[in-house]
């Protein structure tokens, strides 16, 4: 059977598809993350922050943390990550092997390893463990963009080229405007209509993206460097006429209070934002780690809100 447009350009189109965080921001994350000392340093703080490393160091430090905690499932798809930047797609995918091992319900792990088996392959292809990742992410998330590029690829070089234009067609409604992969999609069901001859151009004319949100970027670090909510004018009464150790605590306990309402409802990507840079200014360093543990895990299966709270995470120098 003659390869199709798709299966002749699946490597690089899709890569877009998986981006997640730049590579420069997941290297600071991580080597801040190996020195606590700079982990404390936020943006707002004055003191310039320290070069990003180079993609080796990365990897060599993710290697290095991994060994003292083997079950950091997030370590170990930011290694995957790493290894795919660097065209280590082998190694890529047995690093993200190990996370979904460890957190099988979050849909991106597994969509990230589905394309990392994708171009450990020949890149004409997509083999059957990749198609079982990708199916698992749509298990935990029906909207994974990576898992839903890629099924459809694996449908038009199975011959069903309608079922994959459909496929991306859908995906392209789901698109941000200015997703800057959205110009790929669109180059995709041309190049697969035209060679299977199928007529697509009033469609493309009329398919309308989703509301853009900005492209790749997100406005976690924005979030997370803007001020956070003042108190009321009742609660500026009460601190002003306490002395500063009071004053302290009670802003303490204004955080407290914050981290339980995310304990009752942690579908509030904000508010972990916020309780991150809240930690972070009462030099609660470990804290505010958990609290980015803990809202990744809250939204595990929404993908646009982890970015956001990954991001902001970068932002304050978690």
């Amino acid at each position: 059977m003659a390869k199709s447009a798709a299966s002749m350009n699946i490597g690089r189109i899709a890569l877009i598809l998986a981006a997640v965080l730049a590579l420069a921001a997941i290297a600071v994350q991580v080597y801040r993350s190996m020195n606590d000392d700079s982990a404390a340093i936020g943006p707002a703080s004055g003191i310039e922050s320290e070069a990003a490393p180079s993609v080796d160091e990365v990897i060599a430090g993710l290697e290095k943390k991994l060994q003292d905690n083997p079950d950091d499932a997030e370590s170990w798809r930011m290694l995957g990550w790493s290894y795919f930047e660097t065209g280590k797609f082998a190694e890529s995918a047995t690093a993200m092997k190990r996370a979904t091992s460890l957190d099988p319900e979050n849909a991106e792990y597994w969509s990230m390893l589905g394309e990392a088996l994708v171009m450990a392959s020949d890149g004409q292809q997509v083999p059957p463990d990749a198609v079982d990742a990708f199916r698992n992410a749509l298990k935990q998330d029906a909207k994974d963009p990576r898992a839903r590029y890629f099924l459809a690829v694996q449908k038009d070089i199975s011959g069903d080229h309608k079922g994959a234009i459909n496929d991306w067609f859908a995906l392209l409604e789901d698109t941000p405007a200015d997703a800057p992969y959205a110009a790929d999609i669109r180059r995709v069901i041309g190049q697969v209509a035209e060679k299977e001859g199928i007529d697509v151009a009033a469609r493309l004319a009329r398919a309308t993206p989703a509301a853009p949100t900005g492209g790749i970027a997100t406005d976690g670090p924005a979030v997370a460097t803007a001020a956070i909510p003042g108190p009321t004018r009742e609660q500026m009464q009460a601190a002003a006429a306490l002395p500063p150790g009071q004053q302290e605590a009670m802003i303490a306990n204004m955080v407290e209070g914050l981290d339980k309402k995310l304990q009752a409802n942690p579908d509030n990507a904000n508010g972990w934002i916020t309780l991150m840079r809240s930690r972070m200014q009462l030099g609660q360093t470990a804290q505010a780690k958990q609290a980015l543990a803990r809202g990744l895990a809250a939204f595990k299966n929404d993908g646009a809100e982890a970015k956001r709270i990954r991001e902001a995470a970068a932002a304050l120098g978690l």
